[in-house]
């Protein structure tokens, strides 16, 4: 049984991707035989988003598409939303849980990508090289040392020690650069790396202070006006993290003042829709400033990597109910059992609802061959195994079981 197959027509599978999601996300289902897959080059805006996703049931999307309560309300035969990116901050996840659908993203898949690009802004910055091109581009010869330093021996200050705030302090120690880093969670620590205990004592330390946090409430200014005053003097502030993580009035105010030497943003608050838009910005025209439009993640190979995680997801989940990497659904894989079909629920998580799928199918005389059950604080998530000339009539009587969200007929 290494292929299985859904109970539903392959071809009548409507998947649905946006935002110029890479070939190879396409090719995962074609090649396995889902030939109903529409591609939109951008992103869709609510009004645009809640007509097109009405018979779709995967959705693939990046970074600028929302998919709002009404979206998802709207989205009938929606089974589960493909992130093409390492968030999800662009998805309700609370009514997604709530209706039961699925949400994978790709968390490691850009972490190389964005690494490199830090490194590379920080060693761009730190010799002024914004200011030494913009001069020779105008004409001007500005052949000089003065301000401009080595990495080497430079002390980096990561905010968010996850997967690129890791990786990226493995690059900067083969730099000879020593890393130190603060994060929320207690993490361990790689090469020589060494926790600080506070913002206030990165910021003062720190060379070079580069962001991988997420956006949270929490997170909102983490970088305003009073921690720049902290900043060591001369240093420099590297955002590839997200665009409401840093105050960027106070940013343009802090560099205008020299109290800090330069900065690279690849995120904004607000970030144009489509190429080719207008685009403003507080440190627009501000010396030795790398402005990027949310390129961090954006490399070929990342894309790839990415279109490959995510696809694999939503197909091992369309096609055996694997929801491992699922934000919303608890994560729960069952392997294949011989001369079955596979029936999955998704319900409210209140007490008796496995004992009354239990009994609703044992009164009938369906024996269940294998049974996962999974919870969080919302839903639950039972994948079963039955007998293939009763999996019809089986579907039917969960289907009335109290406290059901989705039911369907995997295989």
């Amino acid at each position: 049984m290494n292929k299985q197959l859904t109970s539903y027509p392959k071809e009548k599978i409507h998947i649905l991707l946006l935002e110029n999601i890479s070939q190879t996300a396409v090719s995962v289902f074609k090649n396995n035989g889902y030939s109903n897959v529409e591609i939109i080059s951008g992103a869709l805006s609510e009004d645009e988003l809640i007509k097109a996703v009405k018979d779709v049931h995967l959705l693939g999307i990046r970074s600028k598409t929302q998919v709002t309560e009404k979206v998802l309300e709207a989205a009938k035969k929606l089974q589960a939303i493909g992130c093409f990116c390492i968030g999800v901050n662009q998805v309700n996840l609370q009514a997604a849980t709530r209706l039961g659908i699925t949400v994978f993203n790709a968390p490691y898949s850009n972490t190389r990508s964005v690494a490199e690009l830090v490194i590379g802004a920080a060693i761009m910055l730190i010799r002024r090289i914004p200011d030494k091109n913009k001069a020779a581009h105008e004409g001007v010869w500005m052949k000089e040392s003065k301000g401009s330093y080595e990495l080497r021996g430079k002390t980096l200050g990561i905010i968010g020690y996850g997967n690129i705030g890791s990786q990226l302090s493995i690059l900067a120690e083969a730099l000879g650069m020593k890393v130190i880093f603060y994060d929320i969670e207690t993490k361990m620590p790689l090469g020589n790396a060494s926790a600080v205990k506070s913002l206030q004592e990165l910021v003062a330390t720190a060379d070079v202070i580069s962001l991988h946090v997420p956006e949270t409430a929490a997170t909102k200014n983490l970088i305003n006006k009073e921690l720049l005053r902290e900043f060591k003097k001369g240093s420099i502030l590297i955002n590839y993290a997200r665009g409401q993580v840093v105050d960027l009035d106070a940013l343009a105010e802090s560099l205008r003042a020299g109290d800090i030497s330069g900065a690279a943003i690849d995120v904004y608050p607000v970030e144009p829709k489509k190429n080719g838009d207008k685009f403003v910005t507080p440190i627009q025209n501000l010396p030795n400033v790398l402005l990027t439009p949310h390129i961090g993640g954006s490399t070929e190979e990342a894309q790839q990597n990415i279109g490959e995680d995510v696809s694999n997801k939503l197909f091992e989940f369309l096609e055996k109910g694997i929801t491992n990497g699922s934000h919303t659904v608890p994560p729960l894989a069952l392997p294949p059992q011989e001369g079955t079909h596979r029936i999955l629920h998704i319900h409210k998580n209140v007490p008796g609802v496995l004992s009354a799928i239990n009994t609703q199918l044992s009164v009938h005389g369906i024996n269940i061959i294998a049974q996962y059950l999974k919870t969080n604080d919302e839903i639950g998530y039972v994948v079963l195994d039955v007998d293939k000339k009763l999996s019809g009539h089986a579907t039917e009587l969960l289907k009335e079981v109290k406290e059901t969200i989705k039911v369907r007929l995997l295989y």
